[in-house]
């Protein structure tokens, strides 16, 4: 439990920081972050450090589509968070996730 609390810890920050990076580098007119990455990081557990820099840093904050993506990833995993409390923990006994 300790090594997932450190993954989403870690996660979340390098998605803050990289998030915040773009921001920067989109002001300069530099070299910008793929949205792609964006995505992945968030997909993989970084939603908040993305949410919170898109609050705190007013990025992507004006692009329908990006924010409809980032939208779908954090339902996708809210959904697979409600059901693992529903199948009491198991992600086994999910099941289309058993499979």
């Amino acid at each position: 439990m300790k090594f997932l609390l450190l993954y989403f810890l870690i996660i979340n920050f390098a998605t803050l920081i990289i998030a915040g990076y773009d921001k920067y580098s989109a002001t300069k007119n530099k070299r910008r972050t793929p949205e792609n990455t964006l995505f992945s990081m968030a997909l993989f557990g970084g939603s908040v450090g993305l949410l919170v820099a898109m609050l705190w840093f007013r990025h992507k904050t004006s692009k329908p589509f990006f924010i409809l993506k980032f939208s779908a990833i954090v339902f996708i995993q809210l959904v697979i968070a409600v059901l693992i409390v529903v199948y009491d923990n198991n992600v086994a006994s999910i099941p289309f996730l058993s499979r």
